[in-house]
Parts: C-alpha cells; sequence; structure tokens
C-alpha cells in the first residue's frame, strides 16, 4: 500500500474574502490545444490556508480542511483490478436516447462563425446551437455483497466515469466504505457553451437532477435488480472539470436527494449558457452569492484543484484554481464539512492525481454512514 499521512489536521476558520491572485503568464500554446495553464503558488496571497504534506503523502482520510499534496502523483493501488478470486462487482449497462427524453432532446454547438451576440466570456465570440440527437449508455455497477432486495447507498459519476469501479473491489471487502452502487452516466456530447454537455453540466438549476431521478435512476434499478436507496445521506454525485460543477449543482438544489459531492478540477466559473439573470454568473456564483447568502444545507464536499488547472482571462470569472480556493474559504466561512486538496504538479483532471487521491477522497465522502453488510 501507499504510505498515508498520520498528520492531523483542524479545519482552520478563514475570514476575508478571496483576494485577486494574479497568475503568472501561461505558457504559449501547444500546437492544436488548449494552453497549459499557468504555475500557481498555493501560499498565494488571498489563498486559503493549508497543511502542506511531504511530496508522496495523501490528506489523512479523518481530517477535514484544506491541504497541499506535492508533486509526485503515483496511482493508488485500489485503481488497479483486484486479483483473479477475489470479489468483483458486476457491470450492467442500458442506453438512453434523446428521443425518448422530456429534459433533454439534444443539442450541439454551431461552428463560431456568425450568429447572435455571446453571453459576456462565452469562447469565441459568438455562440449557437442547433438540434442534434444523443445516445448514450449508462453503466451500473453492483458490487458482489450486495443483497438482492435491500436498498442500497449510491453514487452518480458524471461523464459516464468508471474508475469507482475498481477502487470499490477493493474497499467494500475491507469495509472502508458501504457496499454501493455506482450509476455512471456518460455526458450528452460536446463541451463548453453550447454544447449538449455544457448545457447539461453548466446550467446552474435541478434540471439535471430531476433528468437522473426520473429518467436514468429507474432504469439503473430495472436493468441491474438493485433498489436505490431514498435516504439523501446514502447519495453521492461525483464529477470532474463541468461534471464536478454539474455535481454540486445537482446537491445544491436538491439536497432532498443527494448530501455527498465530489469534484476533481470543479468548474465554479461562468459557463452557464444560456444566461439566467437569477444566476448571471453561473456556477462563478456559488462562492460569490449563493453559498455566501444562503443557511448552511447538509451536504459533505471534496475538492481537488492542480498549480497548472485551467485559467482564461476574458472575464475574470474563469480562472479554476482561484474558483476552487474562494469555494474552500466560504464553505470555511459556513462552517460545511468539506476537504480541499491543493495538487503541486498537476493540471486539469489530471489524471495520476485523480488516482493518487480517488481511494482515500472515497473514503471520506462517505464518512458518517453505516458500513454494514460487508
Amino acid at each position: 500500500m501507499k504510505p498515508r499521512s498520520f498528520l492531523t489536521a483542524a479545519v482552520l476558520l478563514i475570514g476575508a474574502s478571496i483576494a485577486s491572485a494574479q497568475p503568472a503568464a501561461a505558457p504559449a500554446a501547444r500546437a492544436g490545444g488548449r494552453p497549459p495553464g499557468p504555475l500557481r503558488d498555493p501560499h498565494s496571497p488571498g489563498y486559503v490556508d493549508a497543511t502542506e504534506l511531504p511530496d508522496g503523502q495523501v490528506p489523512p482520510v479523518e481530517a477535514d480542511g484544506n491541504f497541499i499534496i506535492g508533486r509526485t502523483h503515483i496511482p493508488a493501488p485500489e485503481m488497479s483490478p483486484v486479483a483473479p478470486g477475489e470479489p468483483k462487482g458486476t457491470i450492467y449497462k442500458f442506453t438512453l436516447r434523446s428521443t425518448e427524453s422530456r429534459f433533454y432532446p439534444g443539442i450541439a454547438r454551431d461552428q463560431p462563425a456568425g450568429g447572435a451576440a455571446a453571453p459576456p466570456g462565452a469562447m469565441g465570440g459568438t455562440v449557437t446551437s442547433h438540434p442534434q440527437p444523443w445516445t448514450r449508455t449508462v453503466s451500473v455497477y453492483v458490487p458482489q455483497q450486495y443483497v438482492p432486495g435491500t436498498a442500497a447507498p449510491f453514487m452518480i459519476t458524471c461523464d459516464g466515469d468508471g474508475r469507482a469501479f475498481n477502487v470499490l473491489d477493493h474497499l467494500i471487502p475491507q469495509k472502508k466504505v458501504p457496499v454501493m452502487i455506482v450509476v455512471a452516466i456518460p455526458n450528452g456530447g460536446g463541451d463548453g457553451q453550447g454544447s449538449e454537455r455544457g448545457l447539461e453540466y453548466d446550467t446552474v438549476s435541478g434540471k439535471y437532477s430531476d433528468f437522473v431521478e426520473t429518467e436514468v435512476l429507474p432504469m439503473a434499478e430495472k436493468v441491474a435488480h438493485v433498489v436505490l436507496t431514498k435516504d439523501p445521506d446514502g447519495r453521492a454525485v461525483m464529477g470532474t472539470s463541468s461534471g464536478g460543477s454539474c455535481a454540486m449543482i445537482a446537491a445544491w438544489f436538491h439536497p432532498e436527494r443527494y448530501h455527498r459531492v465530489f469534484t476533481f478540477s470543479g468548474t465554479y466559473v461562468n459557463q452557464q449558457w444560456p444566461t439566467d439573470p437569477e444566476y448571471p454568473h453561473g456556477a462563478w456564483g456559488f462562492h460569490e452569492t449563493l453559498i455566501p447568502n444562503s443557511p448552511v444545507k447538509p451536504l459533505r464536499i471534496y475538492m481537488e484543484c492542480g498549480d497548472r488547472d485551467n485559467y482564461n482571462a476574458r472575464d475574470g470569472m474563469h480562472d479554476w484554481v482561484q474558483a476552487n480556493e474562494a469555494m474552500a474559504k466560504v464553505l470555511t466561512a459556513k462552517g460545511y464539512h468539506y476537504k480541499f486538496v491543493f495538487a503541486r504538479g498537476a493540471g486539469h483532471t489530471d489524471r495520476p492525481t485523480i488516482g493518487e487521491l480517488y481511494p482515500t477522497a472515497l473514503e471520506w465522502v462517505w464518512q458518517g454512514y453505516p458500513i454494514t453488510g460487508n
């Protein structure tokens, strides 16, 4: 097993609102791709105070608060399949089609040419879209330890993320997490403003949660022959990038459905399209107004970002590091149970970093839920 840190850490209360930390100039764009984010120092003025861990160590499972991890990111052993003969979950699959959806008939972004004026900050200067149907295959992980007919806790993963499958094959027999189901839901296609993925994940409303609740979960139960708990404490939602903002949005608007949120490089920035006068800054509004101005909700929130996470100067609301730092600050001020990990040597949704953190992050997310029946 990879060594774990046994440091104890208390949540550090931080009062002032986040200051503008000017990032270093970004390197030149890689050929044909997004430019790498500028290198950020986690000790920049205005960033949260955090416990810095020795390189190669991950935050202790039991601790809330803010942590900085080093540049060496070796995926944990639990990311690999279990040995032959060990208990292993079963994956069931089913297909969703836009023609059968009451929520998302399907869109795709037009090429950035012409069109109506875009909302502030929209990439490409203008955003237009056209109808486009989608088809997606949902995967449902059922652990071998599941008792048929019993109501099981579960986790939704955005973008069809199946990394939890191997991890749970390891952690469930060790009684580190409950016997749980995973419903991995792919997005509807594309990325960014004007795309189906952007519409589903960056829209600040309860719509995506309603889609999952009424069109996805009943099919998951039917196809996988499981019963999914209605207890919000036994329900989690996880995502990376805009899937992370989707996870937070789903729980925020429906805390009676989800109490546990799990994000890597969460897009807590101004990506919403079309714009909504009630939430004009999209998910940037979480740390700007929504969390500060609302009563505390019964949410447990895990967040990670990297020192080279996404940055775009176009509207002052597209800095992923500042957004995650600001989330940590407001969550502390409001007294939430949260954990924030700043990863050195990591870019946006950095795979080795996610692999390093995923098992202990999953354990932390599920702390407090009864572990029985393993």
